[in-house]
């Protein structure tokens, strides 16, 4: 077999004989391996399967030179291509340029649209999907572009907290579901916890999130296991491995075979060790090519403005963690003008979706939706979510708070 064979994949077919069928020049025997006893080279080229093997090599060859199989390579060249002296050599050209690591680079349309936005006037507003159906309603509801929660996907695929507990491949598995949700260019940023590991593993996250779909990855520098944003106890890498970090996932960003990728870099040293601790690794995360910042739990209005200083002209993310988180809660506009670029909330549709479904369950549990359906239709209760009647308000004996 010729090194363009192997570089084929081309191999014997393997067939059953019996052993009067056995080639000429050699025997079949319960010591022979099937393979040898097929291999033409084995059997001087006088077997069925010798030429069965002459065949498949043949036209798998044809394939990689689209040759008409019977015809020779001259007689129908590729377009546009130009034959060498050595066969082998030009075969390798052909399975090359589609083997694992293609010549040419993916072009990723959403982190393109992604980065005109961050080019554009005023704050991108990004809520948070747990799943395609929330990023589908993203979409819809005329957002720009839309945020993966590990948070989010974590209590919704595993029923468990934001603790370091779901892997890579479930992150990356929902984030391509929810990339294949939404149209073809809508920005998508991934959360990518601590990246998985070692920066070696944030290189394979970062490609693996760009060839999932996403726009853009949001990687912290927390020690593994993580813990949750706004909550104590949580420990950061050394200096260096959080910067090794960073600079692997924009060393990937630039020169792997996924494509460009927005890369957000975040620090939870503000609730680690201090303010001044979060300010001086966001500037070396800039310095070594990030290309958004994001520093966790900052904790007033005057820490929001001072992370804004740092790294001019590099866009910084807030986040508005409703229900009692360590940041402040602003509007858009007071974001905007602090100098954030990017908002994204974290909580508001999963907590939206928990409680209409509490309130629901409830409901079918206690007989009362029933008569919901038997009055007409189904809406949202206007302040607890779940069923009610548009007309004829609720029956005798279950009027009360929750259907006022």
């Amino acid at each position: 077999m010729s090194v363009a064979d192997a570089c084929l994949g081309a191999r014997p077919t393997l067939v059953r004989v019996s052993r009067a069928a056995a080639p000429k020049g050699g025997s079949v025997n319960s010591r022979t391996p099937l393979i040898t006893a097929f291999n033409p080279k084995k059997t001087g080229g006088g077997g069925g399967a010798a030429r069965l093997f002459r065949v498949h090599t043949a036209n798998a060859r044809a394939r990689a030179t689209n040759v008409t199989p019977g015809a020779t390579a001259s007689s129908n060249p590729p377009a546009g291509s130009e034959q060498s002296s050595d066969p082998d050599l030009d075969v390798h050209k052909q399975h090359a340029s589609r083997s694992r690591w293609p010549q040419e680079r993916r072009i990723n349309l959403a982190a393109r649209n992604l980065r005109a936005l961050l080019l554009e006037p005023g704050i991108i507003q990004t809520p948070c999907a747990h799943d395609a159906l929330s990023a589908s309603l993203i979409e819809k509801a005329g957002f720009s572009a839309g945020f993966m929660s590990g948070f989010c996907v974590s209590a919704a695929r595993l029923a468990m907290p934001d603790a370091g507990l779901i892997s890579y491949g479930e992150m990356e598995d929902v984030g391509r579901h929810i990339c294949e949700a939404v149209s073809p260019g809508f920005p998508f940023i991934g959360d990518a916890d601590d990246g998985y590991g070692n920066a070696m593993n944030a290189k394979r996250t970062v490609r693996g999130y760009a060839l999932a779909g996403f726009a853009g990855l949001l990687m912290e520098d927390q020690v593994a296991p993580k813990a949750c944003g706004h909550t104590r106890n949580r420990r950061v890498l050394p200096r260096a491995d959080a910067v090794a970090r960073v600079k692997a996932a924009c060393d990937e960003r630039d020169e792997g075979r996924g494509g460009d990728l927005v890369i957000f870099a975040r620090s939870d040293a503000r609730s680690a060790e201090s303010l001044e601790e979060a300010l001086w690794r966001v500037q070396a995360f800039a310095d070594a090519g990030a290309d958004a910042l994001f520093i966790d739990a900052l904790r007033s209005r005057e820490e929001m403005e001072a992370f804004c200083k740092v790294a001019p002209g590099v866009p910084k993310m807030a986040n508005m963690l409703e229900g009692g988180g360590s940041t402040p809660i602003c509007t858009p506009k007071e974001l905007e003008d602090m100098g954030f670029k990017v908002v994204a909330y974290p909580l508001s549709l999963l907590a939206c979706t928990v409680r209409a479904m509490e309130n629901t369950l409830r409901e079918i549990r206690d007989d009362i939706y029933g008569w919901c359906m038997e009055n007409g239709a189904i809406c949202q209760n206007r302040r607890q979510g779940g069923l009610h009647a548009i007309r004829g308000g609720p029956p005798r004996g279950v009027a009360g708070e929750g259907w006022r």
